[in-house]
């Protein structure tokens, strides 16, 4: 298991040659790339040339820092064919980045709309269709998390919506904010999934079902929000042992392949001080259940 930071919250004050050094002296020896305006934007082509990819993977190898995975999120289940045909075509590209930075994981989100899951689902497929081969062709491990807002929020759905691809290539993420949305305890999911979870983002979030579900407050009532925090560990609601003890049960901290990454994203001000104790309270849990294994 490679234990990752997603440097999210440094992308501001840093630029992205820089990140990998910034990761280093948090103390982690892998990052997770995630949607950076330099290189794979949130939804839109991929912005970075061969020669900048060649000098980001540089960076990294200088700051000793290697690259768990890559994280683009693109509308490949946009319900609009215009969204999934240009998604498809931002794809081809982050995969040749991946590739090129020497990296063999790509994890991503359903990106469908839940209000029009049908012709989402549907689409997600046509994607798949042309996708999946180039993943198998290129040996990219695509890893998918039913986030919150999604046309696959569910966690044993999204389980169900993997496996019909019928490829080893295709596996899950699980993110323990997203917990409370995925409809059944951790464990159930955890145990449902198996060898298909092979990467985790660690971040802790409130339970808004909790206080009669008035743990949160939108107006006007019944808005159709979906609401989670991206917190460090212990600032939240999630049961940290059912967590780490559920990864530990389905042997993810033996698996070749499997990525842990911190991901908090509410914490800039103190992000050095907050990922470093990120990084200890994760490899305190690990060991403490892996120790009870």
């Amino acid at each position: 298991m490679k234990i990752a930071l997603d440097p999210t919250p440094f992308r501001f004050i840093h630029s992205l040659l820089d990140l990998p050094s910034v990761v280093r002296d948090c103390g982690f020896d892998h990052l997770q790339l995630t949607p950076h305006a330099d290189v794979i934007p949130f939804f839109r082509h991929p912005k970075a040339d061969d020669a900048l990819v060649a000098k980001f993977r540089k960076a990294c190898d200088d700051a000793g820092v290697g690259i768990a995975s890559v994280l683009p999120v693109l509308r490949w289940s946009g319900p609009d064919e215009w969204q999934r045909e240009a998604a498809v075509r931002y794809w081809k590209r982050a995969i040749q980045i991946t590739v090129d930075l020497g990296c063999e994981v790509m994890n991503t989100e359903f990106s469908g709309r839940p209000e029009r899951s049908e012709e989402s689902e549907a689409c997600f497929y046509r994607s798949m269709e042309e996708l999946l081969p180039i993943f198998e062709r290129e040996g990219i491990d695509v890893r998918i998390d039913p986030h919150p807002d999604d046309f696959v929020e569910d966690g044993l759905e999204a389980i169900r919506v993997i496996r019909s691809l019928n490829s080893p290539s295709v596996g899950m993420v699980f993110v323990a904010c997203h917990s409370f949305h995925m409809g059944h305890p951790i464990g159930q999911i955890m145990r449902e999934a198996g060898d298909l979870i092979r990467l985790v983002h660690v971040a802790d979030t409130m339970d808004h079902h909790a206080s009669n579900s008035l743990r949160y407050i939108t107006n006007p009532p019944g808005n159709s929000v979906r609401v989670h925090q991206h917190l460090q560990i212990g600032d939240g609601d999630i049961d940290w042992d059912d967590f780490f003890g559920g990864l530990a049960e389905i042997g993810f901290y033996e698996r070749e392949g499997t990525v842990m990454c911190s991901s908090v994203f509410a914490e800039d001000e103190r992000a050095i001080e907050m990922s470093r104790y990120q990084l200890a309270t994760m490899q305190t849990y690990v060991a403490k259940h892996s120790a009870q294994r």
